[in-house]
């Protein structure tokens, strides 16, 4: 089962963000090898903080080394495989860990691609949500495998392919 916690600053435009959220997680979380995580008995938990440039900007400093905002940050909590931390837990919970998005930044992206906020976030949370599964695009290959599995997710979900290149 699927548990998404939402923590939301003022700023961020109207939309049912808890619900998004946990639409977006549950589609990523779907599409992945990890699809039995909707049905497991063991809870599976994420947070996603929308918050303000300034707070990124200070996270993506502290965590990244990078002084500037970017879009979206993604904070695992499971380092190890993901399969053996679920047969390991004590209690039922993997927390999987945190996703937090920049609301200025993602409102520039989503103006500049001609989209809804609401839909580049969604983008942005399941972008997070491979992260937090342990994907990474620091490979050419590594960033079309983590595309095509974003793309899928998202078609999921109604809406389209941002890379616009499938």
């Amino acid at each position: 089962m699927i548990e998404v916690a939402v923590l939301h600053d003022q700023g961020w435009p109207g939309a049912d963000w808890d619900m998004l959220a946990q639409r977006a997680v549950a589609a990523a979380i779907t599409h992945s090898p990890y699809a039995s995580f909707a049905t497991d008995q063991a809870l599976y938990e994420v947070a996603v903080k929308l918050t303000s440039d300034e707070e990124v900007h200070a996270l993506n400093r502290a965590y990244r080394d990078k002084d500037r905002p970017t879009n979206v940050l993604s904070f695992p909590m499971v380092q190890s495989d993901l399969l053996e931390a679920t047969a390991n837990t004590d209690d039922g919970e993997v927390l999987l860990g945190d996703i937090v998005l920049a609301e200025g930044v993602c409102a520039s992206e989503a103006a500049a691609k001609g989209i809804s906020i609401a839909d580049h976030a969604t983008h942005l949370i399941i972008h997070g949500t491979f992260h937090l599964l342990g994907y990474d695009h620091m490979e050419d290959a590594e960033a079309e495998a983590m595309e095509a599995l974003e793309t899928q997710s998202l078609l999921s979900l109604g809406i389209n392919d941002p890379y616009g290149d499938r």
